[in-house]
């Protein structure tokens, strides 16, 4: 089985446009976990593309230690510091969509955060470190769930090699999908997608996309998408076409080698209007 491959055009209109009058608790509530200690990047960047691919509302769940950064650089953000499993029990009757990994860390802390997460029942992007934990799980994922990972964390979950999955990458994002349920992003040169709907590779990317953060913001653009009412393996491809084209135009206007995964936003944003306007 070969997968679809697909592109811009193959997306537009799939994000219906917004009433006149609208108010951001139409666009759902994204809650971010993450941000352990020294990792409070990942989970400003997981928030940035939520919010800048249309979130109404986005809150980080993070430590103590990071909480002050998170809301200084970026005031649109509801920052909570959490502690222990019930500070973020607290925070979940508000969200609509849990963003779940990016810094989390794999420590007690980490293991807490994500069983709470684990325990709602809403759509998620699960991510990094939050993969690790998948092998606790004693039920299948729903198609509610996406999760991302690139080839090494893949290749950890299905026990192979790295190399094994590069060789073979239609076969693993099957496996994966096999093997704990859910819709599946492998990322990498040629994205798939694997849900309930079939396989789909991404036509668009860039060599300069090759540089840290860029899994994080894919994976807001991919929370913000479900929390504005998408099925999550349509949010999929749109989300991974408008990061991928958004990757190609960053490296076109100012060169591929230094492109950083914020660099994508502005872009993705135009994008987004282009094949889905507001």
């Amino acid at each position: 089985m070969a997968p679809i491959r697909y592109g811009l055009e193959d997306v537009r209109g799939v994000l219906p446009p917004r009433r006149y009058d609208s108010h951001k608790g139409d666009f759902g509530h994204v809650l971010v976990i993450g941000g352990n200690h020294g990792m409070s990047g990942a989970a400003r960047l997981v928030a940035e593309g939520a919010a800048r691919l249309g979130a109404g509302l986005v809150g980080v769940a993070t430590r103590a230690l990071s909480a002050p950064m998170l809301a200084a650089t970026r005031p649109e953000l509801m920052v909570h510091a959490v502690e222990h499993a019930d500070d973020l029990k607290m925070l979940l009757p508000r969200a609509t969509v849990i963003a779940l990994g990016s810094g989390l860390g794999r420590d007690d802390w980490a293991a807490s955060m994500f069983a709470v997460a684990m325990s709602a029942d809403l759509p998620k992007v699960i991510d990094a470190d939050a993969l690790s934990f998948l092998p606790t799980l004693s039920e299948r994922l729903s198609d509610a769930i996406l999760l991302t990972p690139h080839p090494g964390e893949a290749a950890r979950l299905l026990e192979v090699s790295g190399e094994a999955i590069q060789r073979d990458r239609l076969g693993a994002v099957l496996a994966l999908r096999a093997r704990f349920g859910g819709v599946w992003v492998l990322k990498g040169a040629g994205t798939l997608m694997a849900g309930e709907d079939g396989v789909y590779q991404c036509a668009h990317g860039h060599p300069g996309m090759a540089s840290g953060g860029m899994g994080d913001v894919l994976g807001g653009m991919l929370a913000a998408l479900l929390a504005q009412g998408m099925q999550a393996s349509v949010a999929a491809r749109l989300g991974v076409v408008l990061h991928g084209a958004a990757g190609e135009r960053a490296a076109q206007a100012e060169g591929g080698r230094g492109v950083l995964a914020l660099d994508l936003l502005p872009h993705a944003r135009v994008l987004l209007e282009q094949v889905c306007p507001c």
